[in-house]
């Protein structure tokens, strides 16, 4: 009997022990709920968006070309007598270059000048003899009629003349085009006709490529050209406010690998089938860095977005309805919002669609931050660059110190002794 009421005394001490831990399993979620409702606001930048005018950065393929590039062509037949360069030398305009038989042309020269000569000889001779009869005529001594032949005869001798002095002019032309100049200044090619060879006129001699300035010609999407032209429009036509910078694969001489040039055109229509629009600029290659036909990019700096809302670029995140912003409502909440994106500004994210002047957004890093999460509003100071350099920097720091994290915990495993050498010991 007493053992059967000891064994129901433990049996109610076993009760009231197990009925204690099941109150405090109740009480300690309410307790750690309790912790992550009075838990502080997670600190963020803030900004209240707003439309403004934001700066472009962007680029654009293209291909290097010298806009005053010549052809020489022969202008007069004969045999090449002498060749005045080497191919890959630099030539001046007015060199000489090559030499077509100028003796031939001197001699046709020389006899248009006799032929001129005997024009004008023949020409006085019928002014004289017009002159004579005006005076007989007068007198009555000579008919009208022979009046009359005798200034038809100085006229044709005038025609004569006239004839005379344009096949001396044409003669002397054919003289100066024996001897071929450099009509402009710049690097000449590989010679086509070796000296000795017959040309005619329109035979291709060589190639003089001026190497500064070079053109670029690129397209612009028509969005950016209509963009631009508004610029232009606000700058009264003024093109020194847009910058070109030339970005040239494997070039090491300029600063970050670049050529700074100006725009110089910007087309009035749009391409149907591109729907782009044609630019160019140009840019100064002194030391001949660059060669015409090289890929390039161009980027345009000074261009610009206008009355756009844009937010930095590390704000936006992908959700399940596609890119997104965090806003904030009235209780400084966060709020999931799906965006429209634009382009891309440098640091900056222009975003068409989904916000509203006015509404807070949440602009710096949203690691951690869950829709319904209380937010502490820091102010952001407007320098998007920064922010984002800020964040990656501190991200490449975490990385850092989980990896020396990793290695310090490689490190103790490998020195902890294993189980048999334990027992051995």
């Amino acid at each position: 009997m007493k053992r059967v009421i000891h064994s129901g005394r433990a049996s109610l001490v076993t009760l009231i022990a197990a009925l204690a831990l099941t109150a405090c399993g109740q009480e300690q979620p309410q307790e750690q709920q309790s912790q992550q409702q009075e838990a502080p606001p997670h600190p963020v930048e803030v900004t209240e968006i707003a439309r403004r005018d934001i700066p472009l950065d962007k680029s654009y393929p293209s291909l290097l070309r010298s806009d005053i590039e010549v052809t020489l062509v022969a202008r007069v037949s004969g045999f090449l007598e002498e060749r005045h360069f080497e191919p890959g030398q630099m030539v001046e305009q007015g060199d000489r270059l090559y030499t077509i038989e100028p003796d031939l042309y001197q001699a046709t020269v020389n006899q248009r000048e006799a032929d001129l000569q005997s024009a004008r000889a023949e020409l006085a001779r019928a002014q004289r003899d017009a002159q004579r009869f005006e005076q007989l005529l007068s007198q009555n001594s000579v008919s009208r009629q022979q009046y009359d032949q005798a200034l038809a005869e100085q006229r044709v001798a005038q025609a004569r003349v006239a004839q005379a002095e344009a096949a001396l002019t044409s003669a002397n032309l054919d003289l100066g085009y024996s001897n071929v100049t450099a009509p402009v200044s710049g690097m000449i090619s590989l010679s086509q006709i070796n000296v000795g060879n017959l040309v005619t006129s329109g035979t291709e001699l060589a190639t003089i490529t001026p190497l500064d300035p070079l053109e670029v010609r690129f397209q612009l999407p028509q969005r950016d050209a209509f963009e631009l032209r508004r610029q232009l429009a606000d700058s009264a036509g003024d093109m020194s406010s847009i910058t070109a910078h030339l970005s040239v694969p494997g070039l090491a001489g300029s600063a970050g690998g670049e050529l700074a040039g100006r725009l110089n055109f910007l087309g009035s229509r749009v391409d149907t089938g591109t729907s782009t629009v044609q630019a160019s600029a140009t840019f100064d290659n002194p030391d001949g860095e660059v060669l015409p036909g090289q890929f390039v990019r161009v980027r345009l700096e000074g261009l610009k977005r206008f009355d756009v809302m844009a937010v930095p670029e590390i704000a936006v995140t992908q959700g399940l309805m596609g890119p997104r912003v965090f806003v904030l409502d009235d209780e400084s909440k966060a709020r999931e919002r799906t965006v429209q994106l634009g382009d891309v500004a440098g640091p900056w994210q222009i975003i068409l669609d989904g916000l509203e002047p006015g509404e807070r957004v949440v602009v710096g890093d949203p690691a951690g931050i869950e829709p319904g999460m209380e937010i502490d509003p820091v102010r952001f100071d407007g320098d998007a660059e920064q922010l984002v350099d800020d964040v990656e920097e501190a991200e490449a720091q975490e990385q850092q110190e989980q990896a020396e994290a990793a290695a310090e915990m490689s490190e103790g495993a490998g020195d902890a002794p294993a189980e048999g050498e334990e027992g051995a010991q």
